[in-house]
């Protein structure tokens, strides 16, 4: 997770599907039950699209802030058919081009 962080200041769009500790900023945080545990710095990104089926809270049953912030947009649904229809549509564009 380290070597990937470093990046994400220069990544335009983050993806993340289903995660949610593993994404939590609040590891940062001295106080937080979550102290000290290895995330995924995805908010450091331009733009962080996560895919859930809900707001509810993940194995630590902690909020994630991660999804309130400006540069954060929620998908919710079933993950794999929206992944499919993501994937179908930006087929279609890529065809519409050539």
């Amino acid at each position: 997770m380290e070597e990937i962080n470093d990046d994400f200041n220069e990544t335009d769009v983050v993806l993340v599907i289903g995660a949610n500790d593993t994404v939590n900023p609040s590891s940062l945080e001295p106080d937080s039950p979550i102290a000290g545990m290895p995330v995924l710095h995805v908010w450091k990104a331009k733009q962080v699209i996560v895919m859930k089926r809900s707001m509810a809270s993940g194995y630590a049953d902690i909020v994630n802030p991660l999804f309130h912030l400006g540069n954060t947009k929620m998908l919710f649904g079933d993950a794999s058919k929206t992944c499919d229809l993501l994937k179908e549509k930006l087929r279609q564009i890529f065809d519409e081009k050539k």
